[in-house]
């Protein structure tokens, strides 16, 4: 067993898989209900009561295990963490992520949470809720329920991508010229989605203007299978704020963000 195996937080991620299922099972049950909505920082950025409440459900039971460990979560009103990143434990929560999905079409949605042991990133979980599948990794691989996921090396000009719509309606940082290298592009309005499909192999990667509860269980899982993330200017995100992240094959990191990065005329 490898060193990192044996140092692997099992009792974390089998207590995580139980919560997030929970939160699945009640968000599925309360689909027919109308939800409280509110906006947040624009008329299209939204917040329903079942939000706080998946939130609020998953961080006490974090807390009532492990009472020194730190949240950083996206209905908390705060986009930086108030800990140190770098000694503490912390979990990484989007309650539901794709609320305004949640809302209209009561599909393409998920619950996502990522952990970190002194800083360092052990396992990511996204919950496609209304297919009931659950995404996970341990120390080695990332599962689909119980199916290991396998590495891959896709080739941007056979493969689709998912792109932020407002990013590339506007051609930020050249994504119309990423996008004319590939097949086409597909956007899911969720990026705990947008991640599902790369790890189904659906797609090859994801960009988009994303915070830390956004991208971090994504990023995780896709460590383990030959892909990762990166910002714009080739560093690991920082899970400080917001930051524009790609999400995709090592192999094409360079290719990537040679278009991605290039100076504005």
């Amino acid at each position: 067993m490898s060193e990192q195996a044996s140092n692997f937080p099992n009792e974390q991620l089998n207590l995580a898989k139980g919560w997030v299922r929970e939160a699945g099972i009640f968000l599925r049950s309360h689909l027919d209900e109308a939800p409280q909505v509110a906006t947040k920082s624009r008329y299209d950025d939204l917040v329903t009561n079942f939000d706080g409440q998946v939130q609020e459900e998953l961080v006490s039971k974090i807390l009532a295990h492990f009472p020194d460990d730190k949240i950083l979560a996206e209905e908390n009103g705060k986009s930086e963490p108030d800990f140190d990143l770098a000694s503490s434990n912390f979990w990484v929560i989007d309650p539901i992520d794709g609320t305004t999905n949640f809302i209209v079409q009561k599909a393409e949605f998920a619950v996502m949470l990522a952990y970190y042991q002194a800083g360092k990133p052990q396992f990511g979980m996204i919950l496609d809720v209304m297919a009931d599948r659950l995404f996970w990794n341990d120390a080695e691989q990332s599962y689909c329920e119980d199916e290991a996921l396998p590495v891959r090396w896709p080739e941007l000009e056979t493969s689709l991508l998912a792109l932020n719509s407002y990013m590339f309606k506007s051609n930020a940082n050249h994504l119309q010229e990423l996008a004319s290298k590939s097949l086409g592009v597909r956007n899911f309005g969720s990026a705990g989605i947008s991640y599902v499909k790369i790890l189904e192999g659906r797609i090859l990667g994801y960009v988009s203007n994303l915070y830390p509860w956004d991208y971090a269980p994504g990023s995780i899982l896709l460590s383990k299978i030959g892909f990762d993330s990166w910002t714009i200017e080739g560093d690991s995100p920082s899970l400080m704020g917001r930051e524009k992240v790609f999400s995709g094959p090592v192999h094409l990191k360079d290719e990537v963000l040679s278009i991605l990065s290039q100076s504005e005329l």
